[in-house]
Parts: C-alpha cells; sequence; structure tokens
C-alpha cells in the first residue's frame, strides 16, 4: 500500500480547514490547465502555418531540382541527365532556363526574373488554386503567353483583362558593345500575360513563360539554369535524391525541396520553438502557484503530521505525501488543459471559429490548426516535469520549515 499516494489524494479532494486552501488549490489547477492549453493550442497553430506555407511553397517548388556546382548555366545533353527523361519513376520533367531581365509595361519598368519552363510540364489544378486572376496558361495556339508574380503586378500595373498591351522583356544581346542605337545592345521581346500569382515572397517578382521564349529572350539555346522533376516513389524520394546525386557527380547539385530554400523551413521551426520556449517560461510563473498551495497544506495539516510522526512517519515519508500532492494538482491540470486544448483545435479545424480578416487576401477563411500527438507529448512531459520539481523542492523545504519549527517550540 502506498500510504503517501492515499494522504495526498485525501487531501487534494477533501475539504480542508481555511478554506483560503481550497481556492489557492484550485487557482494552482487552473494554472497548470490553462499553460497547458495554450501551448498545445499554440504548436498546433504553428503546426497549421507551417503546412500551409509549405503546401504553398510546395506547389510552386519541384520535388528535386538538379544545379550547376558552379556557374549559372550547364548543358542539359549529358548522358546521365538524358537518361532522367526515360525514368519511369520520373514525371513532370522539365528544363527551366532563368535570369533577371527588364520588364516594361504602359511606359513604367521593373528588373523581374524570368523562369522559362516547358509548358506541358505543368499540374494546372495546383497551380490555378494559387492565382489571383486569370489562368495559368503559356501557351494558345503555338504563341506564348506569360503568368506574373504579384510584385510584378504592383509595379507594372499589369491588367491581364484588357488583352490590348503586352509586356516587354529586355536582356542585353551577348558580344554587342556600343551599338550606335542603344536598343540593339538588347534582346526585345513581348508577351501578353495571362495570370497574376498571389503573393508570396519567393515567386512576386516572377515571370513565368515557355523556354523557348526565354532562350530567344536571353539568347541561350543550348544551355539551362535547372532541372526540375517530381517523381512517383515518394516514400524512396531521399534514396532517390542520393542515388542521383552520386550517379551525376561533383558537377551538379542534386536539391529536394527543404535544400532549395533552407530558410524558409529553418524560420518556421525556429519560430514554433522559440514561441514555445518564450510561453513556457511565462507559464513557470503560472505553475509556482503550486508553491503557495503546498506551502499552505503544509500548515494547515501540521497536526496530522505530528500524528505520523508519532506513529513512527519520518520525514522522507512526510515529504513525499506533499510532493505527490504537488503531482496530482500538475496531472489533474495538464491533462483537463490537453483535453480543452484538443477540443479548441478540433472544433477550429472543423467549424473555423476563428476566421482570417476578411480582404486579408488569403488562400484560407479561418486560422489553420493542424493536430500532433507529438505535441501532446512534448507538452505533458514539459508541463509535469516543471511543476515536479516545483512540487519537490516546494515539499522538501516546507517539510525541513516545519520540523525545524517544532524543534524550537
Amino acid at each position: 500500500m502506498n500510504l503517501p499516494y492515499l494522504f495526498a489524494k485525501r487531501y487534494l479532494f477533501s475539504k480542508k480547514s481555511v478554506n483560503a486552501i481550497n481556492i489557492i488549490s484550485g487557482i494552482s489547477i487552473v494554472g497548470v490547465m490553462v499553460s497547458s492549453a495554450a501551448l498545445i493550442i499554440l504548436l498546433s497553430s504553428f503546426n497549421g502555418m507551417e503546412n500551409l506555407i509549405i503546401s504553398m511553397y510546395s506547389q510552386f517548388v519541384p520535388e528535386i531540382k538538379i544545379e550547376p556546382a558552379q556557374g549559372k548555366l550547364f548543358d542539359a545533353n549529358q548522358p546521365p541527365i538524358l537518361a532522367l527523361k526515360k525514368d519511369s519513376n520520373i514525371i513532370d520533367y522539365t528544363e527551366v532556363l532563368q535570369e533577371k531581365v527588364l520588364l516594361e509595361y504602359d511606359n513604367r519598368q521593373y528588373i523581374g526574373t524570368i523562369k522559362g519552363i516547358q509548358a506541358n510540364s505543368i499540374d494546372h489544378k495546383s497551380k490555378d488554386s494559387l492565382l489571383i486572376s486569370g489562368s495559368y496558361t503559356l501557351q494558345t495556339d503555338s504563341i506564348p503567353s506569360a503568368v506574373i508574380g504579384a510584385g510584378v503586378q504592383a509595379n507594372l500595373g499589369v491588367s491581364i483583362h484588357s488583352g490590348l498591351r503586352n509586356i516587354d522583356v529586355y536582356s542585353p544581346r551577348k558580344g554587342a558593345k556600343n551599338a550606335a542605337n542603344p536598343a540593339d545592345e538588347f534582346n526585345i521581346r513581348s508577351i501578353q500575360p495571362k495570370g497574376i500569382l498571389k503573393s508570396q515572397q519567393d515567386f512576386d517578382n516572377l515571370i513565368i513563360t515557355p523556354i523557348s521564349f526565354a532562350q530567344e529572350v536571353l539568347g541561350e539555346y543550348d544551355r539551362v539554369s535547372a532541372i526540375e522533376f517530381y517523381v512517383k516513389d515518394k516514400a524512396n524520394l531521399q534514396h532517390f535524391k542520393k542515388k542521383l546525386q552520386t550517379d551525376l557527380g561533383e558537377k551538379y547539385i542534386v536539391k529536394n525541396r527543404e535544400e532549395q530554400n533552407p530558410t524558409l523551413y529553418k524560420n518556421v521551426r525556429v519560430e514554433r520553438w522559440a514561441v514555445f520556449f518564450i510561453l513556457t517560461l511565462i507559464s513557470i510563473i503560472a505553475l509556482f502557484n503550486i508553491v503557495g498551495s503546498l506551502t499552505m497544506l503544509v500548515l494547515d495539516k501540521k497536526e496530522d503530521m505530528n500524528i505520523l510522526k508519532n506513529l513512527g512517519a519520518n520525514s522522507s515519508l512526510i515529504q513525499r505525501i506533499f510532493f505527490y500532492e504537488g503531482l496530482m494538482i500538475s496531472l489533474v491540470g495538464c491533462v483537463t488543459g490537453l483535453l480543452i486544448g484538443y477540443i479548441f483545435c478540433y472544433l477550429q479545424i472543423n467549424y473555423g471559429i476563428i476566421k482570417v480578416e476578411e480582404g486579408a487576401n488569403m488562400l484560407i477563411d479561418s486560422y489553420p490548426i493542424a493536430i500532433r500527438w507529438t505535441d501532446f507529448v512534448i507538452v505533458f512531459f514539459t508541463i509535469t516535469s516543471i511543476a515536479g520539481l516545483i512540487a519537490y523542492f516546494t515539499s522538501k523545504i516546507s517539510v525541513l520549515e516545519l520540523n525545524k519549527a517544532e524543534a524550537t517550540e
């Protein structure tokens, strides 16, 4: 029979001689409960934002990207690369030609980035979902057209509905020097915008065109900037990447999505755990209510402790009684808080209680939430560990002070 546990359980639920102790104990439980609920809601909110950001990013970024180890361009007609086109595991294969260009529209100019891709490599459903207006069309009856980023549209004032004006694209012509007519030093092509992407930092300055159009503008017909593609076997993606890197050698760099934009993934994770750490520090203040609760309980049960000592109980047993009391307070509060947090997350996921501000130009109408059971485990052990340490030292110090007081009497 665990005597300290039985006493702690009785003290937790029984009425104390001083009503203030009941109130303090209740406040302690509420403090742990609120802290647990806040932490799980916070982590779930960051999970939802992380999923949203990465899903938006992933719709434009391929699973695998091949770039040159040195320089900007490389010859894609190499045997190891040509073999990729015949690989049955590879889908949506496209060569990419990308470079900065000068864009002009209605006497306005803007430095953007042209990205030429193969028109038949586009997943229209996923791309169309991220358009402000228009359609993701790069070619109509052999006539090239473009999709532009929100930054390009905002700076040039592009209207895709008029259909009367094209965007002029300028790129320095290779080998042209000191021409009598400055315009002869540039390759100039015009293209009609068909769609505008929703605002996203990595793609705001893009003008996406067929690769044939980009080749004419840049004067590059034999080399490409990168090769992008998806794979059918998602489960073995990392293994496929490593094997491909070995086959291609050191002249090429094979990147997965995270390696293509490590800053994005790092920031999402760092922000999540930084806020979690800050809120945990705030929660510690709330958990210190356990100190007052246990201290008052020790004083209230002074006579009970004297009786136990007369029956042969030592200080260690008495200390464990109040230590278990503190653990029970934290367990009751933590489990209740996790349950409340789960209910809130469930309601937000299914009913969208908290809405996104209207007119915010978001892809969603309510704040995203994603539940991960590992977060519940992390919060449970974080709260109970901190509360356990507080309960341990509080019970130890309180019992020592009680013994000293008795000794002086």
